[in-house]
């Protein structure tokens, strides 16, 4: 074992430092021992946090799963000086790359038609009895990254902030968006301010290399599509 081993990690170079290595070059130019080491935080009177890691790993044969079996208790005894706090957060990290392995990767929906705009968004605003303004935001794959609800209103309107829009889409890096609204009274027919409002939107988002695919009114299980009306 190198003579560094034992120094007290704040006294190596500081690429060498765990947490420090993992801003510099990123989390997978770390060894199990770095991550671990940066889960203990603090070494114990004697030890490094790095030799502590490097211990722990020793004893379950470098094995993260066989460490992922074991419980609390079970990790204090492979270590003189591993107390309570030390010993949850390994198990704590541990479960959560467990739980993460497990799961499924959530994939995002696809938008081709207005169609499919209808039947991701109608669940969530089949049953308002006022109006509420949607705007779903696509990815360049026309991927749905999000859908928030931007504005409520009445039984006879509601008004939707342009700039809170954008801003959303902004921060969401998307590059095109669906507009939503209901109209509680069945009547698919837009209104003269929806017009307007659309063609407002249409073209701030255009100044910001955002497209408007499109907008639609939703009524009692049909809809109003500006695009399909070719209205934008």
């Amino acid at each position: 074992m190198e003579e560094k081993d034992f120094l007290s990690i704040k006294s190596w170079a500081e690429e060498d430092r765990p947490r420090e290595k993992l801003l510099l070059k990123g989390k997978a130019a770390l060894t199990d021992a770095e991550l671990i080491a940066i889960l203990l935080r603090t070494g114990v009177q004697g030890s490094s946090a790095l030799d502590i890691a490097k211990k722990i790993l020793h004893k379950v044969s470098g094995n993260l799963n066989e460490l992922g079996k074991l419980s609390v208790n079970d990790i204090k005894k492979l270590e003189k000086g591993l107390g309570d706090t030390k010993a949850v957060t390994i198990v704590a990290a541990l479960e959560l790359g467990r739980r993460r392995q497990s799961s499924t990767i959530r994939e995002l929906p696809v938008i081709k038609s207005s169609r499919d705009s209808f039947a991701y968004i109608y669940p969530e605003i089949a049953d308002l009895q006022h109006e509420q303004f949607f705007v779903m935001f696509l990815n360049k794959s026309n991927k749905v990254l999000q859908h928030k609800n931007i504005s409520s209103g009445g039984v006879s309107g509601t008004v939707a902030d342009i700039r809170i829009i954008l801003k959303s889409a902004l921060e969401l890096l998307s590059t095109s968006i669906i507009a939503v609204h209901n109209h509680p009274s069945g009547n698919l027919k837009p209104s003269q301010a929806d017009k307007e409002l659309t063609q407002k939107l249409k073209d701030a988002a255009r100044l910001m290399d955002i497209t408007l695919l499109d907008h639609l009114i939703i009524g009692d299980n049909a809809y109003y599509s500006f695009a399909d009306e070719g209205l934008l």
